[in-house]
């Protein structure tokens, strides 16, 4: 057992022979038991006293006895983890089982791995030991909770096997890496108003069309093809007369999310720090897609940005871990051609859609983007996701005036864009929408 204790601590040091090569090594212990034996053999030779040799021998036949079970193969190691699809402040637990192959056991297993800075781990960075049977398999569980949202990758993880009571260790043997999916945190959300313009055949909207809906519209007379449940009995007493009640009927819509992300700006701390241009708008748009899908309407998203990617429309649940998916893979940046050429040229967007535009509003190109849709006669609401604490990354004497400057020609340019009918709102999570879309709402059904 001392001899175990002594080479942990030399694994820990990285004080072992021969640590990174194939197969089995000796250990300073086993070093020190053969020549401890052979100083006492030798000893006992030249002056003929036989207590040396019984003070050697349980050197010798304990050094052999244990050489006898070496192991022949080197441990196998499986990393995964419990649960590969997560969100964000959610707790993750990376499996790592270490497998003795053979007859022999181990006297324990060190595993050491990097240091993860997407996750918040429990252990820090300390190697973890346990022991191994023969043929048997031992689980280490790494915990922490994920910080930020996307495709993470669980760094090879190293281990390194002492048997035979300390005199061997293994060499390093390296695991594979392990991928993890990390979904944005849907903030909690609510929009109390309707579309602007609901133009499907069924939903959970008022529109402005009579039909078959919960929302009263009025009494008119009786007409061919009216259904006689919707008799209005005191009505038609009082005029002699048949009478109806007129609803408005219920309809869904269609949410265009453009997610512009030409710029990054602020700083990434994660779920619970502050947030990135980035991270404000993949959040806001999980979570106004996970509303507005979870009521029945129809949603795209459209990608402002180096790749210009889009989303098809569509609605329910599946279309919502679809739209998570794809907003894993969004990276901010330009690309080599001009973002507006791309599918915004190409593809159609329906005139009665709802347009939702994440923008931090740091580049004329994005606002051109805004002119030209609300010049369109769409209905274009935009977001800012500038966090409010964003500041240059560099500094000098006259960043301070530079900088106060920026700002008041940024709210120029939030005025100009409220006149051209293209109210712009600070993303605040629940609630964000309600007053803009009210607006909205009113400024659609005023007549044109």
């Amino acid at each position: 057992m001392a001899e175990s204790l002594a080479a942990l601590k030399g694994l820990a040091r990285g004080a072992v022979m021969a640590s990174d090569s194939a197969g089995w090594s000796t250990t300073p212990a086993l070093r020190r038991a053969l020549v401890l034996t052979l100083a006492l053999l030798v000893v006992a030779v030249v002056t003929g006293r036989v207590d040396l040799v019984v003070l050697a021998t349980p050197f010798a036949v304990g050094t052999s006895v244990a050489l006898l079970r070496r192991p022949r193969t080197l441990p196998t190691v499986e990393v995964g983890a419990a649960d590969s699809d997560l969100r964000e402040g959610a707790d993750l637990h990376v499996e790592i089982d270490v497998h003795a192959d053979g007859d022999a056991a181990y006297d324990f297993a060190l595993v050491s791995r990097e240091e993860l800075t997407w996750i918040r781990d429990q252990n820090g960075t300390r190697p973890l030991a346990a022991p191994v049977g023969a043929g048997k398999r031992t689980r280490f569980t790494l915990s922490g909770r994920v910080l930020r949202w996307g495709r993470h990758t669980v760094p090879p993880v190293r281990v390194r096997a002492v048997a035979c009571g300390g005199l061997l260790t293994s060499g390093s043997v390296t695991s594979r890496a392990a991928a993890v999916k990390v979904f944005p945190s849907t903030e909690p959300f609510k929009a109390d108003e309707a579309m602007p313009n609901a133009a499907g055949l069924v939903g959970v909207h008022r529109s402005r069309r009579y039909g078959q809906g919960g929302e009263l519209a009025g009494i008119r007379q009786f007409a061919p093809g009216d259904r006689l449940r919707r008799i209005d009995w005191r009505t038609s007493l009082r005029t002699r007369e048949l009478h109806v009640a007129q609803t408005l009927s219920d309809r869904d819509a269609e949410l265009v999310l453009i997610l512009d992300v030409l710029h990054e700006a602020g700083r990434s701390e994660g779920f619970e720090g502050e947030s990135s241009v980035l991270d404000t708008t993949v959040r806001a748009a999980a979570g106004i897609a996970q509303h507005y899908l979870g009521r029945g309407d129809r949603v795209r998203l459209m990608e402002y940005g180096g790749r210009n990617r889009a989303l098809r429309v569509g609605s329910g649940r599946r279309h919502f871990v679809a739209a998570l998916e794809w907003l894993l893979n969004i990276r901010h940046g330009e690309g080599p051609h001009d973002p507006t050429a791309g599918i915004f040229a190409r593809q159609v967007i329906p005139q009665q859609a709802l347009l939702i535009v994440l923008t931090p509003l740091l580049d004329q190109r994005s606002v051109a983007l805004l002119a030209r849709l609300a010049r369109s006669g769409r209905s274009v609401l935009a977001v800012d996701t500038l966090p409010a604490n964003a500041r240059p990354d560099r500094g000098g004497p006259w960043t301070e005036v530079a900088f106060g400057l920026w700002r008041m020609e940024r709210r120029n340019t939030l005025a100009q864009l409220l006149e051209h009918g293209v109210p712009a709102v600070p993303w605040v999570g629940a609630g964000t929408l309600d007053q803009v879309l009210r607006e909205v709402s009113r400024r659609a059904a005023a007549p044109r």
